[in-house]
């Protein structure tokens, strides 16, 4: 199985209303939605499945070290 590919910060941005599939391995052309890179990439690893429900901004989280994933919580900042 290959490896999640990890950033150090989040991935800020104005997120829109409706069911999104966040990429958990990194390796999505798509960032940060899943595009199926993971099932050549990392076998085993899937999206995160949400439902958002307002519009706004949203930093999502690209080390995938959160607890409060597909958010970010600073856990990159955190060694």
């Amino acid at each position: 199985m290959g490896e999640p590919k990890c950033e150090n910060q989040p991935m800020v941005m104005e997120e829109t209303p409706g069911k999104k599939a966040y990429c958990q391995c990194g390796h999505s052309e798509k960032l940060p939605y899943c595009d199926g890179a993971h099932s050549q990439a990392c076998p085993g690893i899937s999206p995160m499945v949400v439902e958002v429900t307002e519009a706004g901004k949203k930093a999502v989280c690209m080390c995938h070290r959160s607890e409060k994933l597909p958010w970010c919580d600073g856990s990159h900042s955190r060694s």
